[in-house]
C-alpha cells in the first residue's frame, strides 16, 4: 500500500502577509508559496538547540519573537528567539502537523484528529475540536466577512472550516479518501488535493466548484501563484492547474516514477521541488519546461523557500543546500549531519529547522 497522502487547498486572499520578522505557518503564508523576504546569507552558524522526547516532522513557525513546533512525543513547544522553553501542551498523541499563529493564537492538529487551539503567550488551552481521522497537515485560514476561519485537513476524508474564536463548526467537505496536507488560501477558493486522486476547489461557503483529476495520489500541499496552483504526486507527476479554467495547464512525469513528498516554492518566474529521486527540479512557471535540476545524496521531503534569487532545501542526509535558483548551481552547503523532514523556518538572520533525532535547531546567517 503507498504511504498517506498529503492534502492541498487553495482558498480567498491571505489574511496575514508574512515579514521579515514572522514566519507563522508552513510555508510563510496563506498561499504557501514558499517565498522568503529575510536576510539570509552564508555561512550558518548554530545559535542554540533544543531537545524534545521525540522527532520532529513538524516544521517550526515564528511570530511574535517566539517559535512554535510540534513533536512526535505528543506536546506543542513555545520558545523564545534565544532557544529557552516558555511553555509546552501536552496534547493526546503525536503531533506531526505544524502550527499556525493568528490572532495570538496558535492552531495545531495531533495524530489523535483532535484540533487544538491555544493561547501563544501562555499555552492554555482556548478549545479543542475532534475529527475522525489523523491530522498530520498545518491548519490553514482566511475571512469570510464574517470572521477568521480555519480550515483543516483530516484523514477522515473531510475538510474542516472552524471558528477561530470559538472553535465551532462551520461547515465540511467530503472527499474520497484521506486528507493529509496544508490548505493554501487567496481568499477566493479552496483547493485540497487527497488520496483519492482529485484536486478539489470548493469555495468560502465549502461548495465544491470543480474537481480535477490528478490520476494518483497528492502527496504533499500545492502553492499558490495568481491564477494557478502546483502540485506534486506520488507516482512522479508535477501539474500546474488554472484556476479560472479549471483545467490543467501543463504538466511533467517523472520518468523514474518516484514521488513528489514536499511542498513547491514559487516565485514570479519559476517554480522549484525537491523529489525522492535525490533531485531539485526547477520549472518555468508558465510553460512547465524543465529549466535545471539539482542532484543530491539524500531524498527530499523538507520542502524548498526561494530566497531572492536563491533556494534553500534540506535533504534527508542531513544536507542543508543553498542554490543559485536561476542555475541550480551549489553556492554553499551545510551538513548538520541527521535526517530532515522538516521546512526550515526564516526571519531575519536566522533558520529554525527540526530534525528526526528530536531536536530543533536555530542558525544565525551572514550579514
Amino acid at each position: 500500500m503507498k504511504p498517506l497522502c498529503l492534502a492541498l487547498l487553495i482558498l480567498f486572499s491571505p489574511v496575514f502577509v508574512r515579514t521579515a520578522d514572522n514566519w507563522p505557518i508552513f510555508r510563510g503564508n496563506t498561499v504557501l508559496n514558499g517565498v522568503s523576504h529575510s536576510r539570509f546569507n552564508p555561512p550558518l552558524k548554530l545559535l542554540w538547540s533544543y531537545k524534545t522526547g521525540d522527532e520532529i516532522r513538524s516544521s517550526p513557525v515564528v511570530a511574535d519573537n517566539k517559535v512554535f513546533v510540534g513533536s512526535m512525543d505528543g506536546h506543542i513547544y513555545a520558545l523564545d528567539l534565544s532557544g529557552k522553553l516558555l511553555w509546552k501542551f501536552k496534547t493526546e498523541s503525536s503531533v506531526e502537523a505544524s502550527p499556525i499563529v493568528i490572532k495570538k493564537t496558535v492552531v495545531a492538529g495531533s495524530q489523535s484528529g483532535v484540533v487544538y487551539a491555544l493561547d501563544h503567550r501562555s499555552g492554555e488551552l482556548k478549545w479543542s475540536f475532534r475529527t475522525q481521522g489523523q491530522i498530520v497537515g498545518s491548519a490553514n485560514w482566511f475571512t469570510d466577512g464574517l470572521g477568521l476561519r480555519v480550515l483543516v485537513a483530516s484523514h477522515d476524508f473531510n475538510l474542516y472550516c472552524l471558528d477561530l474564536e470559538s472553535g465551532n463548526l462551520i461547515w465540511t467537505c467530503e472527499t474520497g479518501n484521506y486528507l493529509n496536507g496544508t490548505p493554501a488560501t487567496d481568499n477566493r477558493r479552496v483547493v485540497i488535493g487527497g488520496c483519492d486522486s482529485y484536486l478539489h476547489i470548493i469555495d468560502a461557503r465549502g461548495k465544491v466548484l470543480a474537481q480535477l483529476e490528478i490520476g494518483t495520489y497528492v502527496a504533499e500541499s500545492a502553492a499558490i501563484s495568481g491564477n494557478l496552483a502546483y502540485v506534486g504526486d506520488y507516482d512522479g507527476g508535477f501539474t500546474c492547474v488554472d484556476l479560472v479554467g479549471m483545467k490543467q495547464q501543463w504538466r511533467f512525469d517523472n520518468p523514474r516514477i518516484l514521488p513528489f513528498l514536499s511542498a513547491p516554492a514559487v516565485n514570479d518566474k519559476l517554480v522549484v521541488i525537491g523529489s525522492h529521486d535525490k533531485r531539485v527540479y526547477c520549472f518555468d512557471k508558465f510553460s512547465g519546461e524543465v529549466l535545471w535540476t539539482y542532484q543530491a545524496y539524500g531524498k527530499f521531503e523538507s520542502s524548498a523557500v526561494l530566497i531572492g534569487n536563491r533556494v534553500l532545501i534540506c535533504s534527508d542526509d542531513g544536507i542543508i543546500h543553498l542554490l543559485a535558483a536561476e542555475t541550480g548551481k551549489a553556492l554553499y552547503t551545510y551538513e548538520l549531519g541527521l535526517p530532515i523532514k522538516s521546512t526550515p523556518a526564516l526571519i531575519d538572520g536566522l533558520m529554525i529547522i527540526g530534525a528526526k533525532d528530536s531536536g530543533l535547531y536555530a542558525f544565525e546567517t551572514g550579514p
